[in-house]
């Protein structure tokens, strides 16, 4: 059998029926639920009805009898249910009243049961599944799957329905395979944002704000000043206009827009007027507001393209269940742009967004793949419009010779979109910058330039991101360096620590202004900690790029001793010269110390 990512999907489907197996041979109240295979191993879904709660060495024991079922060379045999009402009765009779509510719904679609048998043909276990499967166990290595943890799943993920216990797991071909796979989870592990960014002080969510909507720390609101500094700086260079729009607007613009017929349960109502009918909506995008600015003005083609970009917090609906720190929230930035153009300038707006990310990508030393996503099946407006959208969106990837997945019916409700997925230091893709190419919104608001002909054209219409939102792009960025930023990133860039606070204070602080004068973010640790406690927390806990050590000679030197994080001691320089070298390394916006390159 060929070893693909179909085969692993089969492999692991596999798997979680030996151990839904294993577990009802040791837990007899188990009643199965579902267990399919994900993107990175598997789970099912058991309810333990004699109340018994899974524990760690519970997981030990699973995954010993799952190696004993292995090795008997099991067979996987698919089962076309003859009688399908005998068999709900036989599962509500066995108490599996999932397999009976699941089996009652596919009823009339030929549903299949999986036996799993011994070599003399005796059904050892049954599950409703439509398959497929490996042919026997023998495909799956004892030393390849590894049982990962516990957790609470709604039956449906219907928070009205009973909380049942998910195992999740995952399954290899080998055990290097799984090696290689836990020390990425245990690495992942270590860069989780949410950890990081209480350790760091980086940001929080409370229950009494609400779910989903994030407070932005001093430190981390110093590293976002710092891209919205680069983000506007870019953006003016690359003959962009900065608006900004505001955060509600009435139902009618929403109507007009298409958003009500097509995002309606995404969206934040606010209360009517007790005298007016107008209903308010939170926005959940900002691109009808920028084509209202739009219509305030006449264009002609001369005047066009009109790139036009925010930073526009919007408020969009998720279920509780759903939301991650700052990955997945309710509220959040984006670093929106509409660009307007026509039908001629289209590919070299598109190649110049493409620029745009791949120029700042590199800034954090991100690679990216791309995903062209095509026409879903709730759309708006014509086919013959969105078979040129996408002809565009094609053109402009294939004319500059760039690689693209089809990403089929994954478009947005109003245009195909490029998707771009960076890929940060541990090899995990993440989803940022898009481009959307519209043909709908600027027909529904009837926008027009004057073309060259002097007849009335409407404008093609571009969404675009590249960070996606600052939020999420800030939880990616937090797991990608660990923590550790690069130094013009780093809330704090430098920590000065005096040997001795009564011999070195002073001198100490008169380098703190001096540095702090020259525009870098300085701290002066004269707490009574020992100088190495000190030293040792600002590097390895506070992950601060520098420390300034000041003791008898550097006074008399008129200098510092340096010592810089994941390096050591760096040298002795003078004030000045440390200076120079931050601010060089800040405006580069190197990804390394400059002590990297002695």
């Amino acid at each position: 059998m060929e070893k693909n990512n179909e085969t692993l999907s089969l492999l692991r489907h596999s798997t979680s029926h030996i151990m839904a197996q294993a577990v009802q041979k040791l837990f007899p109240s188990a009643k199965l639920a579902i267990g399919p295979a994900v993107e990175n191993g598997f789970y099912y879904d058991f309810d333990l009805t004699d109340g018994h709660a899974f524990t760690e060495d519970d997981l030990t024991k699973i995954e010993e009898e799952m190696k004993n079922i292995v090795k008997q060379n099991l067979s996987f045999e698919k089962y076309v249910i003859p009688d399908v009402e005998k068999q709900i009765q036989e599962f509500k009779s066995q108490g599996e009243i999932y397999k009976a509510e699941l089996l009652e719904e596919h009823k009339n679609d030929n549903p299949t049961l999986y036996l799993t048998k011994d070599k003399d043909g005796n059904v050892l276990f049954n599950d409703l599944c439509a398959g497929p499967h490996l042919p026997n166990t023998s495909y799956i290595k004892a030393n390849a799957f590894k049982l990962l943890k516990v957790a609470g799943a709604y039956w449906r993920g219907n928070a009205k329905n009973k909380m049942l216990q998910r195992i999740y797991a995952t399954a290899f071909w080998s055990k290097e395979e799984l090696a290689d796979y836990l020390h990425f989870v245990e690495e992942a592990e270590k860069r989780d944002h949410r950890k990081i960014g209480a350790k760091l002080d980086l940001f929080s969510t409370r229950d009494e704000l609400g779910g989903g909507l994030v407070l932005w720390h001093p430190n981390l609101a110093v590293v976002r000043e710092q891209i919205e500094n680069y983000w506007r700086t870019e953006h003016r260079k690359r003959g962009y206009v900065i608006v900004n729009t505001p955060q509600i607007a009435k139902s009618k613009l929403w109507e007009i827009s298409g958003h009500m017929d097509h995002y309606k349960e995404n969206m934040f109502f606010v209360q009517k007027d007790e005298d007016s009918d107008d209903q308010y909506v939170v926005k959940p995008m900002n691109c009808p507001f920028h084509i209202l600015i739009y219509q305030s003005n006449r264009y002609s083609y001369r005047s066009l393209p009109l790139r036009m970009a925010e930073l526009g917090t919007v408020y969009r609906k998720e279920k509780s269940g759903a939301l991650s720190g700052l990955t997945r929230v309710q509220g959040f930035t984006q670093d929106d742009a509409h660009i307007f153009c026509t039908p001629e300038q289209l590919v070299d707006e598109i190649n110049g967004v493409i620029d745009f990310v791949a120029d700042t990508m590199k800034i954090f030393n991100m690679e990216f793949e791309v995903e062209l996503s095509t026409r879903p099946e709730s759309f708006v407006g014509e086919i013959e419009n969105w078979n040129r959208a996408e002809a565009g969106l094609k053109e402009a990837m294939e004319r500059r010779g760039m690689k693209y997945d089809i990403n089929e019916g994954d478009g947005a409700f109003y245009g195909p979109k490029i998707d771009f997925k960076v890929k940060d230091a541990i090899g995990r893709t993440w989803q940022c910058a898009t481009i959307q190419l519209d043909f709908n919104l600027p027909a529904r608001f009837d926008i027009k330039y004057q073309d060259k002909d002097g007849q009335l054209k409407t404008p093609l219409m571009l969404h675009r991101v590249i960070f996606g939102s600052m939020e999420r792009f800030h939880g990616i960025l937090i797991e990608h360096y660990a923590g550790a930023f690069p130094t013009w990133l780093a809330p704090t860039q430098v920590n000065i620590v005096p040997i001795s606070n009564d011999k070195h204070v002073d001198f100490a602080e008169s380098v703190y202004k001096k540095i702090r004068a020259a525009g870098i973010r300085v701290n002066l640790d004269d707490r009574s900690e020992s100088m190495n406690y000190k030293i040792r927390e600002s590097l390895q806990d506070k992950k601060i790029p520098y420390v300034c050590v000041i003791g008898d000679k550097e006074i008399e030197a008129n200098s510092v001793a340096v010592r810089a994080r994941g390096i050591g001691q760096v040298g002795v320089f003078t004030i000045d010269e440390f200076i120079e070298k931050i601010q060089e390394e800040i405006k580069s916006r190197s990804n390394k110390s400059f002590a990297a390159e002695k």
